[in-house]
């Protein structure tokens, strides 16, 4: 029997080891999947993440566009604006030459002055009002907000100085609605 007990063992033994192996291997492939599943949500957090943050650089974006649009709705209004203070400049000009040539109408003329630079003098209040500023052309030919029509010879201005301005520029907030239109010195 000892033969016996021995074989027994031996094979209880080898049940042992083979059920351990299966359960070693059970347990591996467990450990296995569970990297798995592990590195798949790890992969779709990621994927979330950033999915996520994209939606909010969109969100932003959209928010920024938004503004720029409300801010600068009134700007081809504002344009189109340009040439009707232009005409009163010119009306005021013309009415100033009118009055040195002819000193008998005064009177009407003072009046029709007077009338017209309130009227350009409000024109001016509410396009200010409405963030619309002329721009200044002292001075130096700056290209952001000045487009040169012609050079002139100039003694008294150095080479790329404004001489003449032939159109005043405006801006709008921080964008050019019209740019200045003048004559630099060669």
């Amino acid at each position: 029997m000892s033969k016996e007990n021995e074989d027994a063992s031996i094979d209880a033994e080898v049940e042992t080891t083979e059920s351990e192996e299966i359960a070693e291997s059970e347990t591996k492939d467990e450990v296995s999947e569970l990297e798995e599943m592990k590195a798949l949500v790890a992969s779709w957090e990621d994927k979330f993440l950033r999915t996520h943050a994209s939606f909010e650089n969109s969100k932003r974006l959209l928010a920024k566009d938004k503004a720029a649009a409300v801010a600068y709705a009134n700007e081809r209004f504002a344009s189109d604006l340009l040439s009707v203070l232009d005409s009163f400049e010119s009306a005021l000009a013309t009415i100033n030459g009118a009055k040195s040539e002819e000193q008998q109408d005064s009177d009407l003329l003072d009046k029709i002055k007077e009338g017209l630079e309130l009227t350009f003098g409000q024109l001016k209040k509410v396009l200010e009002k409405n963030h619309i500023k002329e721009i200044v052309s002292d001075g130096e030919f700056d290209p952001e907000v000045h487009q040169a029509i012609m050079q002139v010879e100039s003694d008294e201005h150095e080479s790329g100085e404004i001489v003449q301005v032939l159109q005043k520029g405006y801006t709008i907030k921080d964008r050019v609605l019209r740019p200045a239109m003048v004559s630099t010195a060669k």
